[in-house]
């Protein structure tokens, strides 16, 4: 059996690097669009694109080209070592310092050496050689190029590449008709949440009242009660101090309602201790950005810390049941609400935000992840090497306030739609986990006969 270690059929190009102000999210003249780990998946993903001078590329060889095969070098341990071939080039394009390119010499097909990479088997072994820390896994060039891989004849793997896309030209269909319907529910979800903090999925309080020949209180007044009392209520230290009030310009919103930054409906806003907790396989969660996702937190991700540490981390606050934990880099933007009967500190790269009980908690959480407010840090997060928001910056987003009573109707109708969603969404997750698994079964019957 013919095997040759990677290094003899292929060579590899590390990522460029470059100053975090030089990336752009539109194309300029001059500039190159810079593929990262998040545009490496089944194929290249060329949508969120980042865009960098030109200059920063050093030799020929780290520009892009149709044939070579993307591999995440530097990411979570279950997601080093993925590949994406490069097909169609919509772009010039270069790639970022956490991917290689993978570019097949002419003892290779390259769309053979991206199966056989692709396959379950192989990416165990990629894995396997990354030297892994808390948060990150790195594979070495050195190492994957002594990487053993089956090389029979070209012919030989013209004829098994023809037999695989002929197996998965209708998987391929299938995928791509669930991952459409993922795509029209992310956009249905965005104008429901666009919807609700525009005032225009449920009736307005202003709407009932003047129907209904009765006064009510508005959003203005509503944020002017929280302030008195919050300010008639001050303990801290120090002399209170009157939150700044918005800049002007901020879009119309529906009779009744008001903006207000996130720092005037919060109690309490605390930022993460800037320290690395030590994890251990029980105790306290520490709540970080590794288990939150747009649906709350992922419990199979959950991370622990012993009592020292815990005790450590609640310093600033303790976390409670309904506090909101806010991403401000990594997985940016996202908000979970702490759930009941759990006592949690917080990890890194997230902080806390305590609202008032007279503004809706659930509802933040929608705001949060609305255009509303992901416009407000969109261009500030791209500006950097490792995206980040600024946790005064967090305080200053502007965000809609409406009547109580309306929020509480709004809550329940964004929940009821997006309950909808989910349900969808598992289905056609289940359904793709499936296609996964043919995928790989149909892989393993080409290369399963191998030296693995």
């Amino acid at each position: 059996m013919t095997t040759a270690q990677l290094g003899e059929i292929a060579s590899i190009v590390r990522g460029i690097a470059f100053p975090k102000e030089d990336k752009r999210a539109e194309p300029l003249p001059g500039h190159v669009a810079c593929l990262r780990t998040t545009n490496v998946q089944r194929s290249v993903e060329w949508e969120d694109l980042w865009f960098v001078p030109e200059k920063h590329v050093k030799r020929e060889e780290q520009i892009v080209r149709p044939g070579d095969i993307l591999i995440s070098t530097a990411n979570s341990y279950e997601l080093v070592g993925k590949v994406a071939p490069v097909m169609g080039m919509p772009h010039k394009a270069t790639l970022g310092a956490f991917i290689s390119l993978i570019r097949p010499n002419e003892r290779v097909e390259p769309k053979f050496l991206y199966h056989q990479l692709a396959w379950g088997k192989t990416q165990s072994r990629i894995r396997e050689t990354a030297s892994t820390t808390t948060n990150i896994s790195n594979v070495s060039t050195k190492k994957l190029l002594t990487l053993d891989l089956f090389t029979p004849p070209l012919d030989e793997q013209r004829e098994i590449v023809a037999e695989l896309e002929k197996q998965f030209s209708r998987l391929d269909e299938a995928v791509a008709n669930l991952q459409r319907v993922k795509a029209n529910l992310k956009r249905y979800k965005a104008s429901v949440l666009k919807a609700a903090v525009e005032g225009r999925l449920v009736e307005t309080e202003a709407t009932q009242a003047h129907r209904e020949g009765r006064t009510f209180e508005t959003g203005e007044q509503l944020l002017q009660r929280i302030l008195e009392e919050r300010r008639a209520k001050w303990a801290g230290k120090g002399k209170y101090k009157e939150p700044a009030p918005l800049a002007a310009g901020l879009q119309d919103l529906p009779e009744g309602w008001t903006w207000a930054a996130v720092e005037m409906v919060c109690d309490a806003i605390v930022d993460c201790p800037h320290s690395t907790a030590k994890f251990q396989a029980q105790g306290y969660p520490c709540v970080d950005t590794t288990w939150m996702t747009t649906e709350g937190l992922a419990p199979e991700r959950a991370r622990f810390v012993d009592d020292a540490t815990y005790k450590d981390r609640i310093s600033r606050l303790a976390p409670k049941t309904g506090d909101i934990v806010f991403a401000r880099e990594g997985t940016i933007g996202t908000a979970v609400l702490i759930p009941e009967r759990m006592t949690p500190c917080l990890g890194q790269r997230v902080m806390l935000l305590r609202t008032s009980p007279e503004y809706s908690n659930g509802l933040l959480v929608h705001v949060l992840h609305s255009e509303v407010v992901k416009t407000q840090y969109r261009a500030q997060a791209l500006g950097s090497t490792v995206a980040h928001i600024n946790v005064g910056d967090v305080k200053r987003f502007a965000v809609p306030v409406p009547p109580v009573s309306e929020q509480v109707r709004i809550l329940a109708e964004v929940d009821r739609h997006l309950s909808i969603v989910r349900e969808v969404e598992a289905e056609v997750d289940t359904n793709l986990k499936r296609a996964q698994a043919l995928r790989q079964a149909t892989l393993a019957k080409s290369f399963s006969q191998t030296v693995y």
